[in-house]
């Protein structure tokens, strides 16, 4: 009996996905937990595992379809003993029979297309598996993966087994035939540049309606997430009424007990960052100010009960939001390897859908890039985002004098549903508290 495989909901807010890859043709037998296909979401690209077993009967939506929508149905298996459904034979060529005489002569016919060349199909052996990841590496080193044996789950190649192998001409000698096979007889004439697509509604005048001519520009479609974080940040910046608070604070003392944390920490691998420090200093302040760790909802205010702080990572297409559960019960130390992980799993797409959503507060730091002051857009359903700048030698007074300190600026941004103007400064005030005397982070 046919069993559909149906789009699958990686997050309780997905309705639909991009079918970014398939691991598996018609034919091939599937057992239960083999990675079949790489569903792209709002926010990160997940494998999908087999649930049931039996062979690949038909692939019903193609690699690379955008807006596939949860629960319909992407392929189809059968059980081992059936047949998979074979593709259509060409119809077998019968005896002309010659046509009927006419008065009028018949029309002419346009001649027929050339038939397409096809490329070889792969064999059934010659089907690699590997992880997205080591896929990935493999392409920037040029390692041909069918000549790595992979030591993951069912001979699988994981990212150790492409870091291991050496780069080779394989891959070029292989591509060489393919491409000399697949190539046509005579070479057809380039095809023109196609314009650009036109905007959707809503979206201001094209490129052309501005006067900026197709082929002048190189246009890059946007992916799931690009597409996700455009409309969840245009929603957010529109319906929600929100402002900003700025603030400087001194970090020297912050900068010295960073120097001191880490000498302690040398022999366990740590290595505790400001951010680290910034994440453990918001979270406090969101437990002394807890009006601040809330969000707006139809049914009321709800005032979380700890701080789980979504931190902003740059991702290849987008970025994410990565969080540190309950941060106001945990040390420096466990932060700081907590951050470590979660953002390198961010960057090669591995975070779990619980692991970026959720959060109660967040923080986007541009310090490292010499950013001095910026506001960010609200992370909805949160009340507030943290903005954090460079820590940088300025001028301040200090009674009737001049001296030099590290200073930082930060800047709150608020959803006035929630977080009015007075809680802002009352939240910002004890985060400076703890950021400029660090003392007080564990007292």
């Amino acid at each position: 009996m046919p069993i559909d495989i149906l789009m699958p909901a990686l997050s309780p807010t997905m309705e639909e996905g991009a079918l970014a890859k398939w691991h598996v043709k018609v034919g091939d037998k599937v057992r239960s937990g083999d990675v079949i296909a790489e569903i792209e979401t709002d926010k990160a690209t997940m494998e999908v595992e087999a649930v049931d077993e039996g062979v690949v009967a038909e692939i019903l939506v193609a690699e690379g379809t955008e807006g596939v929508k949860v629960n319909s149905p992407i392929a189809r298996l059968t059980g081992e003993d059936e047949t998979a459904a074979p593709a259509p034979a060409p119809a077998k060529a019968e005896k002309a029979e010659p046509p009927p005489v006419s008065a009028k002569p018949a029309p002419a016919q346009p001649a027929p297309a050339p038939a397409k060349v096809e490329a070889p199909a792969m064999p059934e052996g010659d089907r690699v598996l590997a992880s997205p990841l080591a896929r990935r590496i493999a392409e920037e080193k040029g390692v041909d993966l069918s000549a790595v044996k992979g030591s993951g789950p069912h001979g699988r190649i994981i990212e150790a087994d492409v870091e291991a192998a050496k780069p080779g001409a394989a891959t070029a000698a292989k591509a060489a035939p393919a491409a000399a096979m697949a190539a046509p007889a005579s070479a057809p004439a380039p095809a023109p540049k196609p314009a650009a697509p036109a905007a959707p509604a809503g979206a201001g005048p094209t490129l052309e309606q501005m006067g900026i001519p197709p082929g002048s520009y190189d246009l890059t479609p946007l992916d799931g997430i690009r597409k996700v974080v455009a409309r969840r940040l245009t929603d957010s910046f529109r319906d929600v009424p929100h402002f900003p608070l700025n603030m400087d604070l001194e970090i020297d003392r912050l900068l010295d007990a960073r120097v001191r944390i880490n000498a302690a920490l040398e022999g366990d691998g740590v290595k505790v960052s400001v951010n680290d420090l910034v994440i453990k200093a918001a979270a406090a302040a969101l437990m002394k100010v807890p009006q601040a760790n809330a969000s707006f909802t139809p049914q009321g205010i709800a005032v979380h009960h700890h701080a789980d702080i979504s931190m902003a990572v740059a991702i290849e297409g987008g970025l994410i939001t990565p969080i540190i559960r309950q941060a106001e019960l945990k040390g420096l130390k466990e932060i700081a390897r907590e951050t470590k992980d979660l953002a390198e799993r961010a960057r090669t797409r591995k975070l779990k859908p619980e692991e970026f959503m959720g959060g109660t507060f967040s923080i986007s730091n541009l310090g490292m890039f010499g950013i001095r002051s910026f506001s960010s857009i609200i992370n909805q359903p949160q009340g507030a985002i943290l903005s954090v700048g460079v820590g940088e030698k300025r001028p301040v007074v200090r009674g009737e004098a001049l001296a030099i300190a590290t200073v930082m600026t930060v800047t709150l941004t608020c959803d006035h549903r929630v977080v009015d103007g007075a809680v802002g400064a009352q939240w910002l005030a004890a985060f400076k508290t703890f950021v400029e005397d660090p003392v007080t982070l564990i007292v």
